[in-house]
C-alpha cells in the first residue's frame, strides 16, 4: 500500500463535530436503557460521600466506556469525542467518573452487585439469555490473580496464578467470579468478588455460590442447578451451602491421604476403569475413569457424595527419572449427582470453559485495576460485569450467525467501533455508517431490532 498523493497535498483538520467513532454503541446502550439500568442504579445505590451524586447517570457512563474499549479512567474520554454527546445525554468527564468511583464504600459495591443481579434477571425476561434454563443450569465458580504495579494499591499481595501453563507467584489482586450457563447457552456473569492478592482460594466461595444461586433463580432457572468449582470448593462450608439450597455440586478433590490411598488401591484393578470420552463423545485415547466412592470415608463430605477419578497417560516428554514406574496422571472430583462416571467426568471437565469466559473480562475493561483504592477497584470490576452481560444480551438479541459467540474484542473492532456521521433528516437523527465497513448489514439489523423490545 502507498499514498496516492504527496504529503504536501494531504492536510488534516480536527473540526468536524458530526463524526461518530462508536456507531455500534447506540443499540447496546439502547438495550441497557430499555432494561432500566439507570433506574436500577437510582433505586439501589446510595452513596453518602462527596462526588457520589447522580449515580444513575455515571454508572451507565462507566458501562458505555467499557463496552467501547476503555480499560482505564482516561480512556472513558472516548464518550466525549465528535457527535457522541449529541447521541448520549449525561456524559461525564473521566475525572468526574474517577472521583465518583473513589466515593464508593464496600456497602456501595454490594449495592451495585444488587443492580447487576436485577439487570441480569430483567435481561433474561426480555430475551432468551439462558436457553434450556428449565432443564439444567450450571453455576461455575473460579478465581484469577490480576497482576498490579506500584506500591499504593490497597490489598495487593503475592498470590499464585498460571501464566503459560506454569504456576507463578505474582503481586496483584484476586478476582472471584461466578457464571451461569446451560448446555445450550454460553455463560453470563452472575456475581463477582474482589479479594486481596494473598486470599485463599476458598475465601468467600460459599457466600458467592449462595449469591449466584439466588441470581440464577431470579432469572427464571426452574431446572436442576449444579455448582461446579475447583478444589477451592472442596470445603465443608461450601458443600453444606450447596445442600442447604438444594443444588448439586461438582468440586475437584484435594490431594489428601485418603484420596491417594484410594487411587493406589485401584491402580492394579484394571477391571474398574472405563474408557473416557471427549466433550464431543469420541473415545479419549489412553484415558480412563472409575468410581472410588467405597474406598473413602470422610465425615466432612455430605451423605451421598461420590468420588470419581480420571487417569490420563503422561505425554512422551514428561520426566520419569524420579518415578520410572509412573505411567498415568490422576485427577479426581466429588459430586452428588447420579449417572455413569464417564458422563459425570465429561460434565466436570466442561468447567474448564468458564476460565476462558472469565478471561474475556480482560476484553471488557478488566485489563487492569486503575485505582489505588480497593473499593474503587471492586466497583470497577462490578461495572465490567455489567458491560459484559449487556454485550452478551446484545449478541443474542441483535446479532446472528458467528457474531453471536464472537469475542468481545472482535465484536468491538468489527461492529461497535464502526465510524459514521450524524445527520438530520425530517427531524430525525440518522447515523450514516462508513461504506464497506465489515458487519454493516449486521449493525443496521441491530438498529432495527431495538424497536422490537417492549
Amino acid at each position: 500500500m502507498r499514498l496516492l498523493h504527496g504529503l504536501a497535498k494531504i492536510h488534516a483538520s480536527f473540526d468536524d463535530p458530526n463524526l461518530v467513532s462508536l456507531a455500534g454503541l447506540v443499540p447496546v446502550m439502547a438495550l441497557a436503557q430499555r432494561a432500566g439500568l439507570g433506574g436500577l442504579v437510582e433505586e439501589y445505590v446510595r452513596i453518602g460521600r462527596r462526588c457520589g451524586v447522580n449515580a444513575q447517570v455515571k454508572v451507565p457512563c462507566l458501562v458505555a466506556g467499557m463496552i467501547g474499549g476503555a480499560d482505564s479512567i482516561d480512556d472513558l474520554d472516548v464518550l466525549r469525542h465528535g457527535a457522541l454527546p449529541a447521541l448520549f445525554g449525561g456524559v461525564r468527564a473521566p475525572s468526574t467518573l474517577g472521583s465518583f468511583l473513589r466515593a464508593f464504600t464496600w456497602g456501595n459495591v454490594l449495592q451495585l452487585g444488587k443492580v447487576n443481579r436485577e439487570l441480569l434477571a430483567e435481561l433474561a425476561r426480555r430475551a432468551p439469555l439462558l436457553t434450556g434454563k428449565d432443564t439444567l443450569v450450571f453455576i461455575d465458580i473460579d478465581s484469577m490473580q490480576k497482576r498490579v504495579y506500584g506500591h499504593a494499591k490497597q490489598g495487593a499481595a503475592f498470590g499464585h496464578t498460571k501464566i503459560g501453563g506454569k504456576s507463578l507467584l505474582v503481586r496483584g489482586l484476586n478476582a472471584l467470579a461466578a457464571t451461569i450457563s446451560t448446555p445450550l447457552a454460553a455463560p453470563v456473569i452472575a456475581a463477582t468478588r474482589l479479594r486481596g492478592g494473598n486470599a485463599n482460594s476458598a475465601r468467600g466461595a460459599a457466600s458467592l455460590a449462595t449469591e449466584a444461586v439466588a441470581t440464577a433463580r431470579a432469572t427464571g432457572c426452574a431446572g436442576t442447578i449444579v455448582v461446579r468449582a475447583d478444589s477451592a470448593g472442596c470445603t465443608e462450608g461450601f458443600l453444606s451451602s450447596c445442600r442447604e439450597r438444594n443444588v448439586g455440586f461438582f468440586v475437584s478433590a484435594r490431594s489428601n491421604p485418603q484420596v491417594a490411598a484410594a487411587i493406589c488401591d485401584a491402580i492394579g484393578l484394571e477391571e474398574v476403569w472405563q474408557p473416557a470420552i471427549t466433550q464431543a463423545g469420541e473415545p479419549k485415547e489412553g484415558a480412563a475413569v472409575c468410581e472410588l466412592t467405597a474406598l473413602i470415608d470422610d465425615h466432612k463430605l455430605p451423605e451421598g457424595t461420590r468420588l470419581i477419578v480420571r487417569r490420563e497417560p503422561l505425554h512422551p516428554g514428561a520426566q520419569r527419572s524420579l518415578f520410572p514406574s509412573l505411567e498415568y496422571r490422576y485427577w479426581g472430583f466429588y459430586t452428588d449427582q447420579d449417572g455413569d462416571p464417564v458422563d459425570l467426568d465429561v460434565t466436570m471437565r466442561a468447567h474448564a470453559h468458564v476460565e476462558q469466559h472469565i478471561e474475556r473480562l480482560k476484553d471488557s475493561g478488566l485489563l487492569r485495576f486503575p485505582f489505588a483504592n480497593f473499593e474503587a477497584n471492586a466497583n470497577w470490576m462490578m461495572a465490567v460485569c455489567l458491560a459484559a452481560d449487556l454485550v452478551r444480551w446484545f449478541q443474542l438479541f441483535c446479532l446472528e450467525g458467528a457474531w453471536v459467540n464472537a469475542r468481545p474484542k472482535a465484536l468491538r473492532w468489527s461492529l461497535l467501533h464502526a465510524p459514521g456521521r450524524l445527520v438530520y433528516r425530517a427531524r430525525r437523527r440518522v447515523v450514516r455508517i462508513i461504506e464497506g465497513w465489515p458487519g454493516t448489514d449486521v449493525l443496521l439489523n441491530a438498529y432495527r431490532r431495538i424497536e422490537l423490545i417492549a
